[in-house]
């Protein structure tokens, strides 16, 4: 358990009125990477986490901004913020904390700009082309999302996501993971050997994926393996 006693000083709150309803919006800076970061707070969770299924819908994204403000669809990182905001409205509570600086896994903007260029044009899947510039594969760091969930009195959690990794990592700062709810994108011509190299490499749980070689088959992407990775 790490950092249980770090408090957020540096909060500003206010309300924010969305497409899909009222949030109550709270942006952070965080004691430790010194990022801003925001947390979006729908509904009750007090009573989410006290209810009968024992934690707040909860989910953790990393800042993408090719994925979550463009569209990409060598990711899935835009439709799973999507459905992950849709499924706490539905849910009548829960909280989406939005992690700056996890841009490519924490490599950066530019890094993972440049990692793009070794998928197109030599066929690297996500990891190889980080390995190959000499970047680690993933330095995202959770604990200013257990931070603010503890700033908020939410201790324990239902986590959307499909990696292991970050159930761990909440763990680890304090935070208890009573479930992780999959939270699954649609596999497409664009994004599955993304999905692939994040299953088979990275041990995400993404049981919807086939395996198909003809889904590989894109020509935007020359038909080669993981060019649109």
């Amino acid at each position: 358990m790490r950092d249980q006693d770090m408090q957020l000083t540096e909060v500003a709150e206010s309300g924010l009125t969305t497409r899909r309803g009222p949030f109550r919006a709270i942006a952070f800076r965080d004691p430790v990477d010194r990022h801003e970061h925001l947390a979006l707070v729908f509904g009750d969770t007090a009573l989410a986490e006290t209810g009968a299924r024992h934690g707040v819908l909860v989910r953790t994204h990393s800042e993408c901004m090719t994925g979550d403000i463009f569209g990409a669809l060598r990711c899935e990182c835009g439709e799973q913020l999507n459905t992950a905001l849709d499924m706490i409205v539905r849910e009548g509570a829960g909280v989406l904390v939005y992690l700056r600086g996890h841009e490519g896994r924490g490599i950066g903007l530019v890094a993972k700009i440049r990692t793009h260029i070794l998928q197109d044009e030599q066929g690297l899947d996500t990891i190889d082309s980080a390995t190959a510039l000499g970047l680690p594969v993933d330095v995202r760091d959770y604990g200013p999302a257990a931070r603010v969930l503890r700033h908020l009195g939410i201790g324990s959690v239902r986590l959307m996501s499909n990696n292991p990794d970050k159930v761990t990592a909440l763990e680890s700062y304090g935070i208890t993971v009573a479930a992780r709810v999959p939270i699954l994108a649609p596999a497409h011509a664009g994004n599955l050997a993304y999905l692939t190299a994040k299953r088979d490499r990275l041990g995400h749980d993404l049981p919807h994926l086939t395996y198909d070689d003809a889904a590989y088959e894109n020509p935007a992407c020359g038909n080669v393996e993981g060019a649109c990775g």
